[in-house]
């Protein structure tokens, strides 16, 4: 068995860091579903920015807000307006199929995301 990244969020746009919440990271509804994480789940979210990575878990934001809220202790690593990778991984005995999803500064949609082993770069869904 071995972990497999399953799905993946690229280019976020943290919107809010709320030190004050209860842990975990709030994200739009519409994102979850487009790269296939659960509410509840366990990410793994790295700051482009700041270098930062922790392991947190998956709140449900409003659908088309496009919020990616950093919360709880979390939010002492990453701040407002850092760009980060939000990564949920499985566990398998087979090669995982990765549903990545690149988003705009915004965080809007802007689309899906290859990535073959070996590859050094995405490519175009």
């Amino acid at each position: 068995m071995r972990w497999y990244l399953r799905s993946k969020i690229h280019k976020a746009t943290v919107t809010e860091a709320n030190v004050e919440y209860v842990g975990s990271i709030t994200i739009d509804e519409d994102l979850l579903d487009q790269c296939g994480l659960d509410i509840g789940e366990k990410v793994l979210v790295v700051s482009n920015t700041s270098g930062a990575r922790l392991e947190t878990y998956t709140i449900r934001g409003e659908r088309g807000s496009g919020v990616m809220c950093v919360n709880g202790a979390a939010a002492h690593l990453i701040k407002q307006g850092e760009e980060i990778i939000v990564m949920g991984f499985e566990l398998s005995d087979k090669p995982v199929e990765p549903k990545a999803i690149l988003v705009d500064k915004n965080n809007r949609f802007v689309m899906y995301l290859t990535e073959k082993a070996g590859d050094k770069t995405p490519a175009l869904a």
